[in-house]
């Protein structure tokens, strides 16, 4: 298992990290597997979206804003960050990627996001690789 460091500048942001997986599954050098990436955080989470066109994230932050405030009257939760934890557990703490010929197996326009709900801050995310 791998571990990435990734450092957050606002409250909420999408970092694109398919590079630094790409280069974990490169480093495991399994040819043919899965590789699991886990965000041990219960206000972050990952995701596989489009990395051609930035407004996609931009658009995700702003429909996840519009659904899930950062205030509600109705949230009970002392930390100030109930809305991080409900778009943590919508997105998820992890994903699974296919691996084939030691590459991820990606679409054409797809990327590998740690999704920042409670930033700035310095987080991790795991990445393991299992395999032949």
């Amino acid at each position: 298992m791998m571990t990435l460091d990734v450092r957050t500048q606002r409250r909420c942001e999408f970092v694109d990290v398919t590079r630094q997986v790409e280069a974990c599954v490169a480093e495991a050098g399994i040819q043919r597997g899965l590789c699991v990436c886990f965000v041990p955080h219960t206000t972050a989470g990952v995701t596989i979206q489009e990395n051609a066109d930035p407004n996609v994230t931009r658009d995700l932050d702003h429909k996840l804003t519009e659904l899930i405030p950062h205030h509600d009257p109705g949230y009970r939760h002392a930390e100030g960050n109930s809305d991080a934890h409900l778009k943590s557990s919508l997105l998820g703490a992890s994903q699974t990627l296919l691996v084939q010929n030691g590459r991820l197996v990606l679409g054409t326009w797809q990327a590998v996001y740690f999704a920042e709900f409670d930033g700035p801050r310095h987080r991790k995310m795991h990445v393991d690789v299992i395999g032949d």
